[in-house]
């Protein structure tokens, strides 16, 4: 029997090819009986403008169809679509120490730099725990980062069971191999650094962006180290072997320019995204499309989610 996976994307931003390569190709790549929500729940903690959000969460949706996602195979869906995680967020709330969620790292962070941290950031890993239990997640596949949380889902599980029985599965995590995708400054892609490429942009937009990758000032007859060049990091993750190799011996021998590798740069995400930008396309102008994958996973995510509500009611004395 597959292991069911999980992993929410939060829509605060234009996805781009740090979130492309670094999880929505994993996630496409091993979707069958894959539940991704759009945690447009947990976006409130930082967007507070309701038609920002209303286009966020259509982006993510419509990127991760675009990007091979499909429907009959996975469950896509808004989180807000299903209540209850919402239900049974209040019921983990009952058996969460405080001083656990006090320990949360993007809370303390947040209060170490003076920040103002609302409840929600606070009470932010019950809600990602409620995302999770409720579905009878096995497995959320996440970076290291983000173990914590997982950690954190896994204690309020494993209370609520302790005192009323068996009622949620105990979920793990799993870690894939960290891939680096570095933005067009050398630090790591971030929208947050605006150092970004979105997976979608093409044509002069994107050739500008992409000979706007930063590089060190040797010339061009000079040999370089293909290992601490940006353009040669993200030509590896479009090329095949044969070309990265092929590239690395050209930096390595000399006589060839960063210009020329940013050119082939250029050259190959415009070849590799363009079957989805096609997609993208066709789905932003039917846009019915996608409300109906929406409308149709949060359907089957729901079935789930109620099972498992009426599970924890039961079990606590609600009904």
């Amino acid at each position: 029997m597959a292991r069911r996976h999980l992993s929410g994307i939060q829509p605060s931003g234009l996805l781009h090819l740090g979130n492309y390569f670094g999880a929505i190709r994993a996630h496409v790549d091993n979707q069958d009986d894959g539940y991704y929500f759009i945690a447009n729940y947990h976006a409130l903690t930082t967007v507070q403008d309701a038609a920002r959000l209303r286009e966020l969460t259509f982006d993510v949706a419509a990127t991760y169809l675009a990007c091979g996602l499909d429907p009959a195979r996975a469950v896509l869906y808004r989180q807000s679509d299903v209540p209850e995680v919402c239900e049974l967020m209040w019921m983990l709330m009952t058996v969460t120490g405080a001083g656990l969620l006090e320990k949360g790292v993007s809370f303390k962070d947040k209060k170490a730099r003076g920040l103002q941290a609302s409840a929600g950031l606070l009470t932010y890993p019950v809600l990602q725990a409620a995302d999770i239990l409720a579905v009878d997640a096995d497995v959320v596949p996440v970076g290291a980062d983000q173990v914590q949380h997982i950690e954190f889902a896994r204690d309020m599980a494993q209370s609520f069971n302790h005192m009323y029985g068996e009622v949620f599965r105990v979920p793990t995590f799993s870690l894939g191999t960290p891939v680096l995708v570095p933005g067009v400054d050398g630090q790591k892609m971030s929208k947050s650094y605006d150092n970004h490429i979105p997976i979608f942009m093409a044509g002069k937009e994107l050739r500008k962006r992409v000979m706007g990758i930063v590089t060190d000032p040797t010339p061009l007859e000079d040999p370089k180290d293909p290992d601490t060049c940006t353009a040669f990091a993200l030509f590896k993750l479009v090329a095949p072997p044969d070309e990265v190799a092929e590239m690395a011996a050209a930096y390595r021998r000399g006589g060839y320019g960063y210009g020329h590798a940013k050119q082939a740069l250029y050259e190959k995400l415009e070849a590799h995204f363009a079957p989805m930008r096609e997609r993208r396309a066709w789905l932003e102008a039917h846009p019915d499309e996608v409300e109906q994958a929406l409308f149709e996973g949060a359907a089957k995510a729901r079935a789930v989610a109620r099972a498992t509500t009426d599970r924890a009611r039961k079990a606590c004395g609600l009904c």
